[in-house]
């Protein structure tokens, strides 16, 4: 489905679009005696602080990691926990969210989720397609490598159907990613302290900023945020090129 426009703002010198890796639920869990399911239900409500907070500090668009798609070989019981709190937040925070002006927007593999939860991802994505206020993006049965082999086949399907003879070239595979249309990523955040990107956003991470906190999920928030934008402002951009050098007056 295509994206909309984000409403114009003034221009800001902070990230426009922050990725979220949310890590380390269990180990928040661990650290409690509590089983792991706590810990993602307390992930739950660290993701609605987090969006809450994102606007007010000039972020348009986050993207989370939700499910990934080696995330099915966890065992049947936290899966099927995992997808109950899929229900639970599209029911309990949906209307909201489209009130405020938020844009939900699925990316990965559609076929083999569970019928109730393909069927909630279309519901969520319909009823907020309008709006263009800010636009979060979740992650879901994805997975960074099948991103890009999904973009390639369906250039192949195109090219065999007659619909193409171009080339395969970066803007063209671009164009078939499932985040295709929407601002290009410019941090991505790992919390918990560890540093890997698992598999999340490879193609759109070629020139993000990289973030790493020690926080655990669970306990995200406002202030965490608010570190990775200043983080940000601190960073120097390059994008492969060389920070012009200042003029040397003659003498």
């Amino acid at each position: 489905m295509p994206v909309k426009p984000l409403d114009p703002q003034p221009a800001l010198d902070g990230p426009r679009h922050v990725a979220l890796i949310m890590d380390g639920n269990g180990r928040w869990a661990q650290a409690r005696g509590l089983p792991r399911a706590m810990g993602h239900r307390e992930g739950v409500q660290a993701l609605k602080r987090t969006v809450q907070a994102a606007p007010a500090l000039g972020i348009r668009c986050l993207t989370v990691f939700g499910f990934s798609t080696e995330n099915w070989r966890r065992p049947a019981e936290e899966v099927s926990d995992l997808m109950g709190l899929v229900r639970s937040y599209v029911a309990s925070d949906l209307k909201r969210l489209d009130r405020e002006g938020v844009r939900v927007r699925i990316l990965g593999r559609r076929a083999g989720l569970p019928d109730d939860i393909a069927e909630i991802v279309e519901r969520t994505e319909a009823q907020t397609a309008h709006n263009t206020k800010f636009l979060l993006q979740v992650a879901f049965n994805y997975g960074g490598r099948a991103d890009i082999v999904d973009a390639a086949q369906r250039h192949l399907e195109r090219v065999l159907a007659g619909e193409t003879t171009g080339p395969l070239d970066e803007e063209t595979l671009g164009l078939g990613l499932s985040t295709a249309g929407g601002p290009p990523v410019d941090v991505i955040v790992r919390t918990s302290g560890e540093q890997r990107l698992s598999n999340f956003l490879l193609w759109e991470a070629a020139y993000a900023e990289l973030v790493y906190q020690q926080v655990l999920w669970p306990d995200y928030g406002p202030e965490a945020l608010a570190d990775v934008v200043e983080q940000y402002r601190n960073r120097d951009r390059r994008f492969g090129g060389l920070t012009a050098a200042p003029a040397v007056a003659a003498g």
